[in-house]
């Protein structure tokens, strides 16, 4: 099979199968690819948030989806959170390198998106 989308040579000897259910690369896609996963990360590509500032930039999020949302991406290693030792403690979030990768083609296509889209009628 030639190497393309469906495999990736990750390091030497290893790839990842990305069409076989167990491929824990296709998690990590699933919640990228998932409802909330891409506008956290396009909401996220300039700076960095805090919860409710997060959740006020998303709008329609539930606030108990977007903390799944955000558990999934921080353990995929896409999102970082930081706790400030406050009372109460204040959290941030932000990309790592990694979802700076990964939210720039996907930042990319939004742009792309908004950039086609007749104007919208004023009502």
């Amino acid at each position: 099979m030639k190497e393309g989308a469906q495999l990736r040579q990750v390091e030497a000897g290893h790839r990842y199968e990305v069409f076989h259910t167990d491929c824990p690369a296709r998690d990590v896609v699933d919640h990228v690819t998932s409802r909330w996963g891409i506008w956290v990360l396009i909401s996220l590509r300039s700076n960095d948030l805090r919860f409710y500032e997060l959740r006020d930039s998303i709008q329609g999020i539930s606030e108990k989806m977007l903390a799944q949302t955000l558990r999934a991406l921080v353990k995929d290693g896409l999102v970082r959170r930081e706790v400030e030792p406050t009372t109460p403690p204040q959290v941030t979030y932000g990309l790592t390198e990694f979802g700076q990768e990964v939210g720039e083609p996907l930042t990319d296509l939004f742009n792309r998106i908004t950039q086609r889209l007749p104007p919208r009628s004023p009502g």
